[in-house]
C-alpha cells in the first residue's frame, strides 16, 4: 500500500537500512539516500534527503536561529560552493496551507544586487550574491512556475536554485515540526495531487535543493494509517493552528537560507535587515 506523503524518511520507512540518524544542535537529524534500488519501491527520485525533526516550533527566534543554522549546515554541503544562489518561494499566499514558500522567500535577504563597496560600508563585506523569486501559481499567473523560474535562471545565470515549499506528510505529529531538505529539486503541487512542471537539474540545468515544511496530510492516508481501512476522500487535513505553524516555519526556513548562504553573519540579523 502506498501512502501519499513527501518525506523520503516516511516513503522507505524510519527503522529503514538506508536511513542515518544523528543530533546536532538539538535537532534530530536523518539522511536517506535513495538509489536506484529502492526508487521504485519508495516512490521518491534518487537523491539524498535529509529530514530534520525539531520540537514544535515557538516565537523564541533564538531557539529558530539555533535549528536553522544545525539545518544550514546540510544545506550548504548540498550547494556548490560559490556563484549566485537563486531562492524560489512556491505556492499560492492566499492559500494558508500553501503560502509557506512565498512568505518564507519575502523574509530571505536578496543581494545579488547590493554593491560591494555598499556592503562593506554596513559591516557585510563577505555576502554570497543572491537572488528571490516568487513566481506565484499556474492559477494566477496564467504561467507554470517552472516555465517563470527557468526564464529568471536564463538571465541571472545561478550556480543553484533554492527551492521552497509546503510539503505533505503520512503522520499529523510531523506538522510544522519537520523539515526536509533534498538535492532532488520539487514537483509544485505533488503532495496534494496536483503535479506541475518540476523544478530539477533536468530542467533549470543546475543544482536544485528542495526546501520544504509538511503542512498538511492527505485524508486517505490519515484514515488508512488510523483506522486501517480504505478511505475514498480528496481532502486535505491540516491543523487549526496553521496560520500560527506558517508564520513560524517561514522564518524558519528562511533563517535556514541565510544560514547557509551567508554563515558569516546571524540568521536572525539577516531575517530583520530583509523584513
Amino acid at each position: 500500500m502506498q501512502y501519499r506523503t513527501d518525506l523520503a524518511m516516511e516513503a522507505v520507512g524510519e527503522g529503514s537500512r538506508f536511513v542515518r540518524t544523528w543530533t546536532q544542535d538539538g535537532v534530530t537529524l536523518h539522511r536517506v539516500t535513495v538509489d536506484t534500488a529502492t526508487a521504485a519501491a519508495c516512490g521518491k527520485p534518487c537523491g539524498d534527503y535529509v529530514t530534520a525533526t525539531l520540537p514544535p516550533l515557538t516565537d523564541d527566534e533564538r531557539l529558530l536561529e539555533q535549528a536553522a543554522r544545525a539545518i544550514g549546515s546540510e544545506l550548504r554541503r548540498l550547494l556548490p560552493p560559490q556563484g549566485t544562489v537563486l531562492v524560489v518561494g512556491l505556492g499560492n499566499e492566499a492559500i494558508t496551507p500553501d503560502a509557506l514558500g512565498p512568505r518564507a522567500a519575502a523574509q530571505v535577504l536578496a543581494t545579488r544586487h547590493i554593491p560591494k563597496e555598499l556592503a562593506r560600508s554596513v559591516g557585510l563585506t563577505h555576502l554570497r550574491p543572491c537572488a528571490v523569486v516568487t513566481p506565484g501559481v499556474l492559477g494566477n499567473t496564467g504561467v507554470e512556475s517552472g516555465e517563470l523560474v527557468a526564464g529568471v535562471c536564463r538571465t541571472v545565470k545561478p550556480s543553484a536554485v533554492i527551492a521552497m515549499d509546503a510539503l505533505a506528510a503520512r503522520s499529523l505529529s510531523r506538522l510544522g515540526c519537520t523539515v526536509q531538505l533534498s538535492d532532488t529539486g520539487i514537483a509544485p503541487g505533488s503532495g496534494v495531487g496536483n503535479n506541475r512542471r518540476a523544478l530539477c537539474r533536468d530542467t533549470l540545468g543546475v543544482p536544485v535543493i528542495g526546501l520544504g515544511v509538511p503542512t498538511v496530510v492527505d485524508a486517505e492516508t490519515l484514515v488508512r494509517d488510523l483506522v486501517h481501512r480504505e478511505c475514498d476522500s480528496a481532502m486535505m487535513v491540516t491543523p487549526r493552528e496553521i496560520d500560527l505553524m506558517i508564520d513560524r516555519a517561514a522564518r524558519l526556513l528562511a533563517m535556514t537560507v541565510h544560514a547557509a548562504l551567508q554563515p558569516q553573519y546571524s540568521p536572525l540579523e539577516l531575517l530583520a535587515i530583509a523584513r
